[in-house]
């Protein structure tokens, strides 16, 4: 079907048609949460028990007392618990709470109003343009959006992103400024970027 080439009377039709439709799907009262990536009751459930498993001696760490405002960078032993999982090493770790969206939007923000390593805040810039990975998750593309940064799609594969693309882009590109990347399980695919 190519709308373009359906006469106006065609259009007419197949507008009535979409909007009958439409109305089918209002009538049913449906209640749809179209939000994607968000555990369901029972996966939820799973994790439950280390809300209430810890005591008093637990809560201390080399770091002290971990009931109290955290370090800059996290927790020394997650950070080295999670080092070998990711390959990196326990000081190339930043751990923020339990929302990475927070650490993007702050990050995109803060280069937004005050700019990054003494560079031009990007809001005094003619053009600011990302790299996004597709597919990719919809929350990071909607940090680009709010900011009115341009986004550029990047094909991935069952290795990650076409890095040849990249490579060309960024040098003859400096408008742009960053890249979203989610290089272990990617989501939504799932996709482990190759090294």
């Amino acid at each position: 079907m190519n709308l373009r080439e359906y006469r106006i009377e065609e259009l007419n039709a197949f507008y009535e048609t979409c909007k009958s439709t439409y109305a089918d799907y209002q009538s049913q009262n449906l209640k749809l949460d179209m939000s994607r990536g968000k555990p369901s009751p029972a996966q939820l459930d799973l994790s439950a028990g280390l809300l209430d498993c810890l005591n008093n001696e637990d809560l201390n760490g080399e770091a002290g007392d971990y009931r109290n405002y955290g370090l800059l960078d996290g927790i020394p032993e997650a950070k080295r618990l999670f080092a070998p999982m990711l390959n990196v090493k326990p000081e190339e770790i930043f751990m923020f709470g339990n929302a990475s969206l927070q650490a993007m939007y702050l990050t995109v923000s803060y280069a937004y109003t005050h700019g990054l390593l003494g560079n031009t805040p990007w809001k005094d810039l003619e053009k600011v343009k990302f790299l996004c990975p597709v597919p990719g998750y919809d929350r990071h593309f909607r940090i680009t959006e709010f900011f009115g940064i341009e986004m550029i799609n990047i094909p991935t594969d069952e290795n990650g992103p076409d890095m040849d693309m990249i490579e060309k882009l960024v040098s003859e590109d400096d408008s742009i400024k960053g890249i979203w990347c989610v290089p272990q399980y990617s989501n939504p695919s799932g996709v482990v970027y190759s090294d």
